[in-house]
């Protein structure tokens, strides 16, 4: 390695100081000591998450601290984007060893011919990376309740409120953690004017309660014929899980559990760790769960 690639590396590494390096590379991996989840076989709702061979270990956190302040046993379904190594999914699978573990070419083979007949949803589904997150997600959904997970996503405490959406029956609609702002690749006006429905606000699609009927391939080959809907490759896949919930029903998660770039925990129950707050999730998120001894209560 030359020295300028050196450089640029310990740069990028410690961009954001000592401490989030710190648990980030030395703290973070401790988790892989605590014992396995057992017992999540619930179909009252089905956790499906999608991840890659970069964020399986944030993954673990995320599940961890769910089941371990949420204390319910929802079945789990973890979607490899093709990225995982032989490593990663035994490591996974010895974690939660009830997880349906389904890797990108036993999903290929199950999906693509059930979007045979809905042209742009397979384009789509073969086009961008974070398409399984929609299709595989439905189709591999063994309950009528989904619980969409990011693996950016730590808990703190009981989400109560989000359980009490997801398992009350007389409750039908999707809900799901708002955004900063609307990050859309389509405009409400359009949705108005092509579909007849209002596209609510601010839905993000890190978290919250999907409706298996909600995710509705016809609807998603209809969505998709929208003019210019295929932007920023990650906004789609939000966009569509926007629609969806906005022609089904949707109401957003109490305030509590909003995306914030500013800030701190703040007595929160979860914290999503987007993109621009990811080192937030090793100096602020992971450090307070240890602090709290999160680490010895799994044990």
């Amino acid at each position: 390695m030359s020295l300028g690639s050196l450089i640029l590396k310990l740069q990028q590494n410690y961009q954001h100081g000592l401490g989030t390096a710190y648990y980030r590379d030395i703290v973070r991996n401790k988790i892989l000591s605590s014992l396995p989840v057992k017992g999540n076989t619930s179909k009252e709702c089905e956790i499906h998450v999608l991840t890659s061979a970069s964020d399986w270990l944030n993954l673990v956190w995320t599940l961890k601290s769910f089941y371990h302040f949420s204390q319910r046993q929802y079945a789990l379904c973890i979607h490899d984007d093709g990225t995982l190594t032989e490593e990663n999914i035994t490591t996974l699978q010895y974690h939660f060893p009830e997880a349906r573990i389904i890797n990108r070419k036993q999903a290929d083979e199950k999906v693509l011919p059930l979007l045979s007949s809905y042209p742009h949803c397979l384009e789509f589904r073969k086009t961008n990376h974070l398409s399984p997150k929609v299709f595989d997600f439905a189709a591999y959904l063994q309950s009528d309740r989904l619980l969409l997970l990011d693996s950016d996503i730590l808990f703190f405490k009981e989400p109560t409120e989000l359980l009490n959406r997801i398992e009350k029956p007389e409750y039908k609609f999707n809900s799901l953690n708002a955004d900063v702002q609307s990050a859309y690749t389509v405009d409400p006006e359009t949705v108005k004017n092509h579909l007849g429905f209002h596209l609510a606000d601010r839905i993000n699609s890190g978290l919250g309660l999907i409706h298996k009927d909600s995710l509705n391939f016809a609807w998603i080959e209809e969505f998709l014929s929208l003019p210019n809907i295929i932007g920023h490759f990650w906004r789609i896949e939000q966009t569509i899980y926007a629609l969806c919930s906005s022609r089904f029903g949707v109401e957003l998660l109490p305030l509590a559990y909003d995306v914030h770039l500013e800030g701190s925990i703040n007595g929160s129950p979860s914290r999503h760790y987007v993109g621009k707050i990811r080192h937030l999730m090793y100096r602020e998120g992971i450090c307070h769960l240890v602090k709290n001894r999160f680490l010895e209560e799994i044990k």
